[in-house]
């Protein structure tokens, strides 16, 4: 495939060429093609997107194309075959052959174009137009030749053969010439662009000899075959229809002009709805005799009364005659099998459409051309009456006893439709029919609606003054009547168009041909019947004229699922066009496309609105369903709207939106920033707030314009719904002191007493300072002020008298007043203290200018926080406030660690107040989890489906903590970068406690097998901290589904916990260092940088126990932290099978081993003579540092056992340890020995205070366990207990080992049966008791089986009877209701047989009026 040239990335929002406005789909096509191809083994790619310079380097003679090297045709291969092979046809077209032009073009040369002048495709395909596939591309030809060419001349118009090339350049009015090769490339458009179609001129042909391709009368010509060719291949992408038929949603006007088709049902019931979007759209027919031309709509689809004005005057390459959008109607063959109505619909559908020379049968696109609302001539004039019979004229008597109704007249309501099949069974099997000939209408000419897209230059059309096919009329008025009113229409339009011939006779020369088009047969429907022949609108949209335009493709293979969002913020309703195209089918056989077409199904596109900071899914407000392309019109009103876009495709699509109003489209990334200033509609209040504001002060000193300006602030900042005087007077408080804080905002200063005073002059607020901004205030030199007998002591030590108290309640009150009327003398225009006012708020206000967009937002921001009613809504502005959104993205980069767990972030914010707060995780692994914890508390926040729940966030002192873990998959992705988005309302974010954060982490990393054991513990490890450390815990196991618990102690008591299933975390926790320990490390003089500093956290004073000398004791130490980490199975969910038992057994082995030569080690070392001074200075070192050296030689044997690389199919676990790489030094982990620590010490004192006391242990223990050995062997284990020699020693313990497993203790309990708190001996007696009570169960158990049995069969026996009796139930209950409707019966004609008063009255006036009658 040849590549595009690189173009630039398209705008989200702004008026780009076409160019720019297809690029997104390039990008992601040239990603996609070649997974594409290989996950469904296409031996072909998407088509490639059009390139004119890849088209005027094209190898006509090659199969290669123009980057792909030049290839010299072969002499087996003489002809070009379609890569993708042959087009598939319908079932209906049977193909026996295929041929070349020269096969079946005899005694002339093939060309591609012989006429350029017209083009008949329905003559020539009598036998194709049974096919929908071929009728469609026929009726879609022609119609969009005829709009296209309507009102441009030959050179400029709209011709088929334009999309073919072939030996020609591409460029602007080319000619493809016949090429020998058999190699043509045309150019559609598909998929969101124009692509390159590679075909061939091998064309079929039935068993009959027809060709089964469109053709036109000139036998030569192949532009309609290579077409067609290239139609059908984009045709069979689309998936077929059960309910649409062949075509389905597929259109070929979309192909050939790019036009977007919106589908808008027909219903019955909405008949209102279409007339007036029909008129609002399409040319509307009026009468000569009004003397105004036909009305040419110029509003949107969808909306009325907007002008095209401004949109035309962006756009001037679009004509004043030319209108966004072409009506179409479409009928397709009901399905009855699927709906019992469809019968009756496709009955009164058939017979309609025969009415005006139509076929259900013979389903294709008609096009709408105009509407009329009045009849096709005027009414005649009615006679003129004479004067005399104006005088006194008679009244109209009419004598009737019922009342008179006017009679009801039915609108007209026509709609003129134009198609080339328009009659066309009646010419095919009848013939010519003389009075159908002579209800041919005049012709008339209608601007053409649009024109195709194009990514060249376009160039203005002329408008073209040639006549119009003719047209076919039929309505509701009698054969005669019609007859006479297109006659006389005729002449009309005929008049008209010969003397628009003679004008353009004198401009064009005489001797140039005037080019005669396609015809399209046109009929007046009634509005009623147009819904029951047509079920869709098709409204073809040019996406030339919306300056605003979005493109997002997709390609990718099984399924393509994506996200967009789409932000719109206005303040008038908006309109969007939305256009939707998928590909669902795509392969080089049959058996291929229906595989795919099984196995993808449809395609679909919703909206729904969309918000970053709630997890609540909204309802759709926006749903496309489609096979192939389909649009449609969001309407949205007026404010700021988010809305998500979720797309499903099979192999991919493709999303294209239009509209007037700007929008942003796109990634989160693109939109998201746009929702972080103020919406429109906020924007735009508050400017008019401020604008009020400013006309007050610039008129502050102006006595006429002043009550106007401030009644007119008054209406800018007061809301509607504020109706009670109190409510309006706090409302005035609060915009007051918005005003204040503005001004001084807006001076970056506190405000000086004059400006205050202006301020307050402004408000006409005296209160405005004691009512929340007296803080602003300056303060007053007190120590100046104060009395002499106040400046030497504090104010607590002088209390006032009561006669100081009123003496300054008076003085205040006196003050307070001549303040508030200075304020209001300086509100009134005139005063002096007005003018001054005025002036320094003039110097004040050019401030608040230079800003005014900050400035006026900070005002109506303050009004909406510090209303009294915050709940309440004041302005219609606040709607938009669940779309603001602020956020703040935190990356670092990822490990390259593969198949392991890892620590990705961890660090500490600080939230300053309250605030709801969503963080979204952006990672390359799947599989990554985000924790928050409370410092203060220790709590976790939830989580919903492994996600941080959106939270509202309390401030605290010691922050929170976001801790993410992740395990890398076994390719690692590298230099990848995980990101985490912190989102909330408005400002301020939480903030981060150090600068940046950190991702390098020092883990300490043990492993070990699984060996079960009573308690359920896994491992158990020590942990020392020489300063404040917070870490990280993370425990995993071999097997997935093995519950376990993982958990921190401190002095034995749990601090810390957590579960989980093969694998189990502790986020955080904060091991505190001890104060010994920190004084040492501070006199040390070594500081290490601390990520979190703990503050105000307990600590207790580490304890001491002195032991004396002849206390032969290991020496303990009272810890403030002693902190342990242990992981335990739950509900004993580790099993194991019996080859891992196995080998647990060969552990345990191995371990009693290791710890038995290890204890003839010490006994060994212990056992060694030594020196007074040498014994007592070990004695010492054993109280010191028994317990230091038997953990010494612990975490040896500890860390041995890890260095060997474990057999990963046996039960084993791993336990992470993870902090700071500054803090790795500082913290210490160890296996537990403790237990074992302790008993090493006993025996090491025992040993030291009394030699052989270890070997005599030993032996008196051989006794106990083997009473009855013989003595030679008690003394030859004595013997060899001795500590003379290390191998006698090792062989004694041998010889234990033997013997204790010889002599095993059996334990009897499991085997005993105890019901009883102590056993009892069980004689004849208790067994005659049992016996006995064994026997009473049994009888009573036959009682009760008995009476069961007893009742079910009573029951049954009622039934029975019951069922007896039931007949002669009925035959009484039917007998006594005949008897009753019997006797109502009766009295029913009884009643009617009595008259009534009032037809008494009749009866007897009956007579008397009609002797008056006979009488008159």
């Amino acid at each position: 495939m040849s590549k595009a040239p690189p173009k630039k990335k398209e705008p989200s929002l702004s008026k780009a060429s076409l160019s720019d406005r297809q690029t997104a789909a390039a990008s992601l096509l040239a990603s996609s093609l070649e997974s594409f191809g290989a996950a469904w083994g296409c031996k072909f790619p998407i088509w490639p997107e059009w390139n004119d310079e890849e088209v005027n380097k094209e190898k006509w003679d090659s199969s290669k194309g123009a980057d792909e090297g030049k290839t010299n045709k072969s002499p087996n291969a003489p002809f070009f075959e379609e890569p993708e092979g042959k087009i598939s046809l319908p079932p209906s077209l049977n193909v026996h052959s295929w041929k070349r032009p020269t096969e079946f073009i005899v005694n002339k040369s093939p060309v591609i174009v012989e006429s350029q002048m017209t083009f008949d495709l329905i003559s020539a395909n009598d036998h194709l137009i049974c096919n929908e596939l071929m009728r469609w591309i026929i009726s879609d030809i022609c119609t969009v030749s005829t709009l296209c060419n309507k009102t441009s001349t030959v050179q400029d118009g709209w011709k088929p053969w334009d999309h073919i090339y072939s030996l020609c350049r591409a460029e602007k009015g080319h000619m493809p010439l016949y090429n020998s090769y058999g190699k043509y490339l045309v150019r559609l458009y598909w998929m969101g662009s124009w692509r390159k179609i590679t075909v061939d001129d091998c064309m079929p042909f039935d068993e009959e000899n027809n060709l089964l391709l469109p053709a036109s009368t000139c036998q030569t010509e192949l532009w309609p075959m290579l077409l067609a060719k290239a139609l059908i291949k984009v045709a069979n992408t689309n998936e077929l229809s059960e309910v649409c038929g062949e075509m389905g949603e597929f259109t070929f006007i979309h192909t050939l002009t790019g036009w977007i088709p919106e589908f808008r049902p027909v219903n019955s019931g909405d008949l209102g709805k279409i007339w007036d979007f029909l008129q609002d759209t399409i040319p509307i027919f009026t009468l000569p005799e009004e003397s105004l031309p036909e009305i040419e709509p110029v509003t949107p689809v969808s909306g009325k009364g907007s002008s095209l004005k401004d949109d035309k005057s962006r756009l001037p390459e679009q004509e004043n005659s030319t209108s966004e959008v072409v009506v179409c109607a479409s009928c397709y063959p009901f399905q009855p099998q699927n709906n019992s109505s469809g019968f009756g619909l496709m009955a009164n559908s058939a017979e309609v459409l025969r009415q005006y020379s139509l076929s259900l049968l013979y389903s294709h696109i008609t096009l709408v051309t105009r509407t009329r609302s009045c009849q096709l001539e005027a009414p005649p004039q009615p006679a003129p009456v004479p004067q005399w019979k104006l005088i006194r004229p008679p009244k109209e008597i009419v004598v009737t006893a019922e009342p008179r109704e006017p009679p009801l007249s039915k609108p007209e309501q026509f709609i003129e439709v134009a198609s080339p099949f328009l009659s066309y069974r009646f010419k095919s099997s009848v013939g010519s029919i003389p009075e159908l000939e002579a209800k041919q209408g005049a012709q008339s000419s209608y601007a053409p609606l649009l024109v195709p897209i194009a990514e060249r230059e376009e160039t203005d059309c002329q408008q073209g003054l040639e006549p119009d096919a003719s047209e076919h009329t039929t309505n509701s008025l009698n054969s005669n009547d019609v007859k006479k009113v297109i006659a006389e229409d005729r002449k009309k339009d005929g008049g008209d168009i010969s003397s628009d011939r003679h004008k353009t006779a004198t401009k064009e020369p005489v001797t140039e041909e005037t080019p005669v088009k396609p015809i399209l047969e046109k009929t007046w429907m009634d509005l009623d019947d147009f819904a029951t022949c047509f079920q869709t609108l098709l409204v073809f949209h040019n996406s030339q004229i919306y300056p605003h335009n979005s493109h997002s493709s997709n390609f990718k293979c099984p399924e393509v699922r994506g996200t967009s969002y789409l932000c719109v913020d206005s303040v008038e309703p908006s309109e969007i066009l939305i256009s939707f195209s998928v590909l669902l089918i795509w392969g080089e056989t049959t058996e291929e496309k229906k595989e795919m077409s099984a196995a993808c199904g449809s395609a679909a596109l919703t909206a729904q609105p969309h918000s970053w900071k709630s997890v609540q899914s909204q309802l759709p407000v926006f749903t496309i369903k489609t096979t192939s392309s389909k649009a449609a019109m969001l309407n949205l009103p007026a404010g700021r709207h988010v809305l998500s876009f979720h797309t499903k495709a099979a192999l991919g699509y493709h999303v294209h939106l239009c509209s007037r109003t700007p929008f942003v489209f796109g990634d989160e990334e693109t939109v998201m920033p746009q929702l972080t200033k103020e919406s429109t509609r906020f924007t735009e209040q508050a400017s008019s707030i401020l604008r009020a504001l400013s006309r007050v002060v610039t008129s502050f000193s102006d006595e006429h314009d002043h009550s106007t300006t401030r009644k007119a602030l008054e209406e800018a900042h007061c809301p509607r719904n504020i109706n009670t005087t109190l409510e309006k007077l706090e409302h005035l408080k609060v915009f007051n002191s918005a005003v204040y804080h503005m001004l001084c905002g807006a001076l970056d200063r506190e405000l000086t007493a004059e400006e205050q005073f202006a301020v307050l002059a402004l408000t006409a607020d005296p209160s405005l300072l004691a009512c929340g901004c007296e803080e602003d205030s300056p303060a007053l030199d007190a120590e100046s002020n104060l009395p002499e007998n106040w400046k030497d002591g504090e104010p607590s030590d002088h209390e006032p008298s009561d006669q100081e108290v009123n003496a300054d309640a008076t003085l205040q009150a006196g003050f307070k007043g001549h303040s508030v009327q200075e304020i209001l003398n300086a509100a009134k225009p005139g005063t002096e203290e007005n003018l001054s006012a005025s002036k320094i708020l003039f110097d004040m206000w050019p401030q608040v200018e230079s800003d005014a967009d900050k400035h006026a937002v900070f005002l109506l921001r303050y009004i909406i926080d510090h209303h009294f009613e915050r709940k309440a809504q004041l302005f219609p502005c606040q709607q938009d406030e669940w779309t603001n959104t602020t956020f703040v993205d935190y990356s670092v980069s990822l490990q390259d660690t593969a198949n392991s767990w890892v620590l990705i972030f961890r660090e500490v914010f600080l939230v300053p107040e309250e605030m709801l707060l969503a963080a979204k995780v952006y990672s390359p692994i799947p599989n990554c989890l985000l924790h928050v914890i409370n410092n203060d508390t220790g709590e976790k926040l939830d989580m919903v489906l492994n996600k941080l729940a959106i939270h509202v966030f309390q401030p605290n002192k010691l922050g929170y903590t976001f801790v993410a873990e992740a395990v890398t998959p076994e390719s690692p992705p590298v230099g990848a970068e995980w990101r985490m988005r912190l989102i909330s309302s408005r400002e301020p974010l939480p903030k981060l406690t150090r600068e940046a954060p950190l991702n390098t982490f020092s883990v300490k990393e043990f492993c070990d097998y699984y060996i079960p054991n009573d308690d359920n513990l896994i491992c158990r490890y020590s942990v020392q901290v020489t300063t404040d450390v917070q870490g990280t815990i993370q425990f995993q196991t071999s097997m997935q589904d093995v519950l376990i618990r993982l958990s921190i102690l401190d002095q034995g008591k749990e601090v810390a916990s957590n579960t989980g299933k093969g694998h189990v975390v502790i986020p955080i926790y904060f091991f505190l260092a001890n104060k010994d320990e920190k004084n040492q490390e501070k006199s040390g003089c070594t500081s290490q940088e601390k990520g979190v500093k703990v503050e105000d956290a307990p600590q207790q004073k580490p304890g001491k126990s002195d032991l004396s000398p002849n206390q032969h004791q290991p020496p303990t130490e009272i810890m403030d932290q002693k902190y342990m980490v242990q992981a335990e199975v739950l509900y004993k969910s580790w099993e194991l099978d019996e080859s891992r038992l196995a080998f647990v057994q060969t552990l345990r082995d191995l371990e009693k081993k290791e710890r038995r030569a290890n204890e003839l080690e010490e006994m060994k070392s212990s056992s060694t003579p030594e020196t007074p001074s040498r014994k007592s200075d070990t004695q010492k070192n054993n109280r010191k540092g028994a317990k230091a050296k038997g953990k010494a030689a612990a975490t040896a044997k500890a860390e041995a056992r890890p260095e060997t690389v474990l057999d990963l199919t046996k039960p084993h676990w791993t336990l992470r340890v993870v902090t700071d790489e500054s803090e790795a030094e500082s913290i210490e982990a160890e296996k537990d020995t403790e237990r074992m620590d302790q008993i090493t010490s006993i025996k090491k004192a025992w040993e030291t205070v009394e030699p052989g006391r270890c070997a005599k242990a030993l032996q008196s223990r051989l006794q106990f366990l083997n009473p009855v050995q013989p003595q030679e062997d008690a003394a030859e284990s004595t013997k060899l207990a001795a500590p003379k020699c290390d191998a006698d020693t090792s062989l004694s313990n041998e010889k234990l080992t033997d013997t204790s497993s010889t002599c095993p203790i059996m334990d009897y309990t499991p085997f005993i049966r105890c019901q009883k708190e102590f056993p009892v001996l069980l004689d004849t007696q208790m067994e005659e008791i049992q016996m006995r009570e064994r026997l009473e169960s049994i009888q009573t158990y036959r009682l009760v089986r008995d009476n069961v049995l007893e009742h079910q069969k009573q029951q049954e026996l009622n039934r029975k009877e019951l069922m007896r009796r039931q007949p002669g139930i009925y035959e009484n209950m039917q007998a006594d209701l005949w008897q009753r409707c019997k006797r109502f019966l009766e009295a029913c004609e009884a009643l009617s047989s009595h008259p009534g008063p009032g037809e008494k009255k009749e009866r007897e006036e009956k007579p008397a009026l009609e002797e008056d009658q006979k009488a008159v």
